[in-house]
């Protein structure tokens, strides 16, 4: 395949991961506080299906990796917030079923597969190793996110989640520059910002929006913009 063409792939889902940030980080500002809206984790299914399947084009094992340790626990998070059974039943068998040919690809494919992903010589088994562990720990947030939300039987994101996050994301960022990875470069350099306002929230440093008071133009839009969105 083309590789502006998987590139596009790639740009496009963390265009998405992106979105769900932004979504996110929006409304904890309206809020004053960390909040786990269902928007977050309905656009995560489908920003990781498009990168799982970027990363089996660039035949990269530290992208495949990361995306199919978190995938469930999204699906887990939507049914914690009682969205995921109100979803349209088309949308939860494809959220199943599409992983699942993936993995039968990865399995059984002739051109990308594990044997492929593992033997790619643009990757140096030092840089794999760095940057499957990158992945690990950028994933791992969600796996601490899913033990913690269970303990309290609701989503939630902690602020152990932010700076799993800010770490692993800098790991990745590092990775993306010896891979010369452009979608890994822009994903994680975009991200930390909303990773650390996150923790400053969780740390009660207060919303940004209260000192936009006096710009009513600015109050409207996000007015308007909430409206969207569900907490």
């Amino acid at each position: 395949m083309d590789i502006l063409l998987i590139y596009a792939l790639g740009f496009l889902s963390q265009v998405l991961f992106f979105a769900r940030n932004i979504a996110q980080w929006f409304l904890s500002e309206k809020k004053g506080e960390v909040v786990s809206p269902a928007i977050y984790w309905q656009i995560s299914l489908v920003a990781s299906i498009l990168m799982l399947t970027y990363g089996i084009l660039r035949n990269d094992f530290a992208i495949v990796l990361g995306q199919f340790i978190v995938y469930m626990i999204y699906i887990r998070n939507l049914q914690l917030k009682k969205v995921w059974s109100r979803m349209h039943i088309i949308s939860r068998l494809l959220a199943i079923v599409i992983p699942l040919f993936y993995l039968g690809w990865l399995l059984w494919g002739n051109s990308y597969n594990f044997n492929s992903i593992l033997k790619n010589e643009e990757v140096s088994f030092l840089l794999m190793i760095w940057g499957s562990a990158g992945q690990i720990i950028f994933t791992f947030r969600f796996i601490y996110q899913w033990l913690y939300s269970e303990k309290r039987n609701d989503s939630f994101l902690p602020i152990g989640f932010w700076i799993i996050s800010t770490i692993g994301s800098l790991m990745i960022f590092a990775y993306a520059i010896y891979r010369l990875d452009p979608v890994l470069l822009a994903a994680h350099s975009l991200g930390l910002f909303i990773y650390i306002r996150n923790i400053l929230l969780h740390l009660g440093k207060g919303s940004l929006f209260p000192k936009m008071e006096n710009h009513s133009g600015i109050n409207a839009l996000v007015g308007k913009i909430s409206k969207k969105f569900k907490y």
